[in-house]
């Protein structure tokens, strides 16, 4: 027998998807429940995205001198 399928096994995924979202945003701007500014979801990933931004910033200024210093090792200056 095969498994129940509420609309179509390629829409139902999008379906649960849409849902959980549309959820989310209605509990994040209700009124009643809404949380504080600095916690909510878009203030949470713009901190995650400048952490990230920071971190690969310093990973590559440091990879950029230590080629910096193997070129000079190299050409002898």
């Amino acid at each position: 027998m095969p498994p129940p399928v509420l609309l179509s096994r390629g829409f139902d995924p999008l379906l649960g998807i849409f849902t959980g979202c549309l959820a989310y945003y209605l509990y994040e701007t209700n009124p009643r429940t809404s949380l504080p500014a600095e916690q909510r979801l878009a203030a949470l990933v713009q901190w995650k995205w400048a952490k990230w931004q920071l971190e690969r910033n310093n990973r590559l200024a440091a990879l950029e001198r230590e080629a910096e210093a193997t070129f000079s090792k190299e050409n002898g200056n």
